[in-house]
């Protein structure tokens, strides 16, 4: 009976709906935001379960909008909620929450891209990187226009061991546009494998939930949404930088559609390419004729570490840029000057060893 009562006690008292405080505050989705509002609390209650228990827990929602998924966390039991919100529109909205919720809902009005989250939560929350995940949780819907960019910060984050997961292996639970869920997702060998997979994959166990039909939102989006869960591993599958990686990842897949030393290629200057790029592939023991999708992320772990160690024995190779390259060769033409002129510092012919 007391347990039952302590449970009460935590849920919200009689407020608006959402879709009343739309209305009492004159809201509405502004589509160079990409914001769409998800109002059925059945849904933002089915996201929120995806979590786990909330109970007691410390979580940060990101861009919460007008509260829906806010209420379903308080609703869960949240003991500390920090939402970070960019739209002052909807600050009204979510004080009127954190009057309901005394001492429960913290507001901070800023950028998730820039909040410094590990400033956010007490340090009694933090737990080991080798012990279970803390109790502290990321939730959000977030809009379309920042969902990549934030991913992949949080997941250079991970790698580093700093912002949210400053506390330990934090984890997430987000939702993207159906098809971005897909290929953070997407197994080897799949239609939808692509760089993202591999980031996300080699640093966590990601998990597909379930997929929300755009009718739910409002305004209606033009595709489908998908809900995925993020839990840190506890020792990532490759060992190197996560800038490093990155690199390899980006490069095999700007060819996606070719075989996977065509993007290998590209990480080294012309002058030396055939011959890196043949030994990079020698070392890492990977077949030169394999499609970027069918790489598996020990396949990638391998290449890393090759390319990590050409690396360190050419020290000028981790700043060549393919890109920057081609606009040196250009300039050259243009000025009807050697190109050496302006690419000092990268290696050069290999000298046979």
């Amino acid at each position: 009976m007391a347990a039952s009562g302590k449970l009460a006690s935590l849920r919200l008292p009689p407020l608006p709906t959402v879709s009343e405080l739309i209305k009492l505050y004159n809201l509405r989705a502004e589509k160079h935001l990409s914001q769409n509002f998800l109002l059925d609390l059945r849904l933002t209650d089915k996201i929120v379960r995806q979590a786990g228990s909330l109970k007691g827990a410390h979580v940060c929602e990101v861009g919460p909008g007008p509260g829906g998924i806010t209420r379903s966390i308080l609703n869960a039991g949240a003991a500390d909620l920090l939402v970070v919100e960019k739209d002052t529109r909807f600050l009204p909205g979510l004080k009127l929450l954190s009057e309901a919720a005394p001492g429960r809902l913290r507001m901070v009005h800023g950028d998730i891209l820039t909040y410094r989250m590990d400033r956010g939560f007490p340090g009694n929350v933090s737990k080991s990187w080798q012990d279970d995940p803390p109790n502290l949780h990321i939730i959000g819907n977030l809009p379309f226009n920042v969902a990549t960019p934030l991913i992949i910060k949080w997941l250079e984050h991970m790698a580093n061991r700093t912002g949210p997961f400053a506390y330990g292996r934090t984890r997430l639970t987000l939702t993207f546009q159906k098809e971005v869920a897909e290929r953070l997702t997407a197994s080897t060998g799949s239609r939808q494998r692509s760089r993202l997979s591999i980031m996300a994959q080699y640093l966590c166990s990601v998990r597909s939930c379930f997929t929300i039909p755009g009718r739910a939102f409002v305004p209606k989006p033009e595709v489908d949404v998908g809900v995925v869960q993020f839990t840190p591993l506890v020792q990532p599958q490759v060992q190197q930088p996560f800038k490093l990686v990155e690199r390899v990842v980006r490069n095999v897949f700007q060819f996606r559609r070719k075989y996977c030393h065509k993007g290998i290629e590209k990480l080294f200057p012309e002058a030396c390419r055939p011959e890196l790029t043949e030994e990079m592939m020698r070392r890492a023991d990977v077949e030169p004729t394999l499609r970027p999708t069918e790489l598996t992320i020990p396949h990638f772990r391998a290449l890393a570490d090759a390319y990590a160690y050409l690396c360190a024995r050419e020290p000028g190779l981790l700043n060549y840029e393919f890109r920057e390259e081609l606009r040196l060769q250009h300039l050259a033409r243009t000025r009807n000057t050697p190109v050496d002129a302006f690419t000092d510092g990268l290696p050069g012919p290999r000298q046979s060893r």
